[in-house]
């Protein structure tokens, strides 16, 4: 519980000043007296949070006695009780005394209350403030080093030689250049499809470049509006549009001095491309609903899963915004094109997932990481990290199998092998080379999925075990892989 404040009282009428101390004694701790000199030496040896002083006094005004209050004891808050007004005493009052509030005789029993209640409680917060002034000061060393330090743990964190690859991957040679064009403040340009690791390669962009201790924010384009993509961007004026209660600043203000990652920006529209335009050529922003630009230093990383170049081709991208974005173009490859970085990648997806469900892993099984690099991965990363959440999931154990995933991964064959419909219809050759090729795929996704218990997958596809033998043995399927 808050101790009472201490309210100083000084009136040379008895009268007022027993009023005063009846009105306040409930809820404050009340020392009076009565005169100025009085006052002085009642602070001297007193804690005091509130003075009420009468303006006419004997010796000294009440300004001229809070005047000198203010400089002695800058922190008690002061109160002028008077019985006239003058406009230019209370201006004097209030510039050269800090007076914080007048009271007009007679005054009400409640409303003096309210005023002493609301002057004690400023003074509170007066304290609470400069303690938190001092703290701020005292901790700003260590503040700026912790902000070091978090800049120096990202750094490390997105740093290009944590981008998961092997040494003989198709990445390699991307991320080489990667690294010349991050010290380069010019608009690089990543291209490749959904799911590859573009926002991953744009923020190990920006961690190694100068701007490293700014921002990077990051924006999808393909997601909202022209209103919205513009007000996320540039920000917006309270009343500028139906639902704009309050102003907001945009990203490119926020990333002033940093980078700013604009994801699939082909799906942008012709007129939105238009106000990006002028933003990149002016180095200006305007914001929904303003009069006024403001400059802004942003270094523009964009990406798309579109051929911007045909997009271009087609009208259906600005050609001027083109060249704009593409100073220096990185083409990520899909993740089948880099078939080798696949079981480092599941490894690394697998644990951060056990660790983010609490569970224990100890890997995958020989025939899992098979599979694995078997499939096609259309999603690539984006669906390899979905079926690696998926089997973790579902396992009873540490080890990862290959009969824990999906349909569609277990029937994934390599592609000499024919591994899907529509590479079956494109295939040369007879109807019956054809259907023997899917009823390998068939038989070897049964066994998998069963664990390679035979009976049981002979019972599933309405074959005797020694048929199933024969069959296995036909397709080179009678051993495990």
């Amino acid at each position: 519980m808050a101790s009472q404040a201490t309210v100083l009282v000084i009136d040379d009428e008895v009268r007022s000043q027993e009023a005063l101390r009846r009105t306040l004694e409930e809820e404050f701790i009340v020392l009076t007296v009565s005169s100025a000199a009085e006052g002085k030496a009642v602070m001297e040896r007193e804690f005091v949070q509130v003075v009420l002083s009468d303006q006419r006094m004997p010796e000294t005004t009440g300004i001229e006695f809070l005047k000198e209050v203010r400089e002695r004891w800058p922190d008690v808050v002061r109160i002028i009780i008077s019985g006239y007004t003058e406009v230019e005493d209370m201006i004097s009052g209030i510039n050269n005394a800090g007076i914080y509030q007048y009271i007009l005789k007679p005054w009400h029993p409640e409303s003096l209350l309210l005023t002493v209640r609301a002057a004690a409680q400023l003074y509170d917060l007066q304290q609470q403030t400069q303690r938190m002034n001092l703290e701020l000061r005292t901790a700003e060393p260590v503040l700026r080093r912790r902000v070091d330090d978090t800049r120096e743990r990202l750094r490390n964190h997105f740093e290009f030689s944590r981008i998961t690859r092997a040494a003989a991957s198709p990445l390699n040679h991307v991320i080489d250049l990667a690294g010349r064009v991050a010290c380069c403040d010019i608009a690089v340009h990543i291209a490749g499809e959904s799911g590859t690791g573009k926002e991953l390669l744009g923020r190990a962009i920006h961690y190694s470049s100068p701007r490293a201790g700014r921002a990077f924010v990051i924006e999808n384009c393909g997601a909202m509006s022209d209103t919205l993509l513009e007000s996320e961007l540039f920000g917006h004026k309270r009343g500028s549009f139906t639902g704009a209660f309050e102003d907001r600043i945009g990203l490119f203000e926020q990333a002033d001095g940093g980078t700013i990652f604009l994801d699939e920006i082909g799906d942008t529209s012709a007129a939105f491309q238009v106000k990006l335009l002028r933003v990149l050529q002016e180095g200006e922003i305007r914001p929904v609903g303003s009069s006024r630009s403001r400059r802004v230093d942003v270094r523009i990383i964009s990406a798309t899963n579109r051929n911007l170049e045909e997009e271009v081709r087609q009208k259906r991208f600005r050609e001027d915004l083109y060249y704009r974005l593409t100073q220096f173009v990185l083409p990520v490859p899909a993740l089948r094109d880099r078939k080798m970085d696949i079981p480092l990648i599941a490894f690394d997806l697998l644990g951060s997932a056990a660790l983010s469900m609490g569970k224990e892993h100890a890997g995958f099984t020989p025939e899992a990481l098979d599979c694995l690099t078997r499939y096609h991965w259309p999603g690539n990363v984006r669906e390899l990290h979905n079926e690696i959440l998926r089997s973790l999931m579902l396992a009873d154990g540490p080890l990862i199998g290959a009969h824990l995933f999906s349909p569609r991964v277990l029937q994934a064959a390599p592609e000499e092998d024919a591994s899907d419909m529509s590479v079956l219809s494109g295939l040369d050759g007879s109807l019956k080379d054809r259907m023997e090729a899917l009823e390998a795929l068939v038989l070897r996704e049964a066994l998998i999925r069963h664990r390679w218990n035979k009976t049981r997958a002979a019972t599933e596809l309405g074959l005797s075990r020694v048929g199933l033998r024969s069959k296995l043995s036909r397709y080179g399927l009678d051993k495990k892989i």
